[in-house]
């Protein structure tokens, strides 16, 4: 049985500690955060307020980290180095150069380093991958990815980090809908320009921007299109369209259809749902963290590493840095500007 602990025990540490009770192979032995008054929420699991203590006191197999952005990269370094394995929600990092860094930590240490994107396990996704790979389409021609989601002013006000660059990292971009940027760049394959803008719609006192509209390009002329924002007045279905030669995939509200050359509608695949955690979470934690439970006792590489979460935060770097300079990023050359110093 491997010993777990938990880092960082805000809203969705729940999800992780639900799901780590419900594999055959984990058990949470340990959890860790600042605030002494969280320890309530795990009775007779020891509690701690300092990472390096727990590492030192506690003989574990596996860490969860479900920190604020900017303590990833930090966190997971003092983990690693200490010999544990370890799955990170996500972001990957801050931005694409601090992904760089955690990519090169996780070559250098024993342990494995996961990430958490747990949508790409949702049955309507996988349906999806497997068709796209066994059917007769013809050649993807574009990709659309829309989150439009609810957030109060006192979703950032509550957690201050929320709402800074220098804590997030982004708004709606790193936070919310970065799980839809990863599909769309499983779907697309190689980044190849992007056109962005980042905006706020809300009056909230904050930095970090609320509404992303971007253009993207991948490899073979596929083009993609993705919009998120937090001010919507609800949290609508996320939305994944696939354009091929001959059809149309579409996923939304937790299905995936696929649409003919004469408009009609077919029902392919649907996403379990579960009663015990938030709907925009997904399904998947629970399958995401067994297979990574799987790989540490099998040492196989079946789980989401660093390397495949690399992409993602080069989507998000591009976004920033298209919308400060008002053109089309080249991503090759956000990609030499992000290794310079690293090697």
């Amino acid at each position: 049985m491997l010993k777990v602990a938990i880092i960082g025990l805000g809203t969705v540490s729940k999800v992780h500690s639900q799901a780590i009770l419900e594999t055959h192979n984990g058990k949470l032995v340990a959890v860790c955060d600042s605030d002494e008054e969280k320890k309530e929420d795990y009775p007779g699991i020891p509690f701690y307020t300092d990472v390096a203590v727990m590492l030192a006191a506690e003989e574990l197999d596996v860490v969860h980290i479900c920190l604020p952005h900017h303590l990833h990269y930090p966190i997971t370094k003092i983990c690693a180095e200490s010999g544990v394995h370890i799955l990170q929600e996500k972001p990957l990092a801050m931005d694409y150069h601090e992904g760089l860094l955690t990519a090169e930590l996780a070559k250098n240490v024993p342990g494995k380093i996961g990430i958490c994107f747990q949508n790409r396990y949702n049955s309507t996704f996988q349906e999806l991958l497997r068709r796209l790979k066994a059917e007769d389409h013809g050649a993807i021609k574009a990709i659309k990815g829309l989150v439009a989601w609810n957030r109060t002013e006192d979703y950032y006000t509550d957690k201050p980090w929320r709402g800074k660059w220098a804590t997030a990292g982004g708004g709606t971009i790193i936070n919310q809908a970065i799980h839809t940027l990863d599909l769309m760049q499983l779907l697309g394959g190689e980044l190849q320009t992007c056109k962005a803008s980042l905006s706020n719609l809300t009056d909230y006192a904050m930095e970090v921007e609320d509404t992303a509209v971007a253009n993207f390009t991948f490899e073979n002329d596929v083009r993609g299109f993705y919009m998120s924002t937090n001010a919507y007045a609800t949290n609508a279905s996320v939305e994944i369209e696939v354009v091929t030669e001959k059809c149309t995939y579409m996923i939304k509200n937790n299905q995936l259809f696929v649409i003919d050359e004469n408009g009609d509608f077919e029902s392919l695949a649907r996403d379990q749902q579960r009663a015990d955690t938030k709907s925009y979470y997904g399904p998947s934690h629970g399958i995401i963290i067994q297979r990574f439970y799987n790989a540490i006792e099998h040492d196989t590489a079946d789980y989401v590493s660093v390397e495949e979460a690399l992409p993602s935060m080069l989507m998000i770097d591009a976004m920033k840095e298209s919308t400060r300079l008002d053109k089309t990023i080249q991503m090759v050359d956000l990609i030499k500007e992000s290794k310079i110093g690293m090697y």
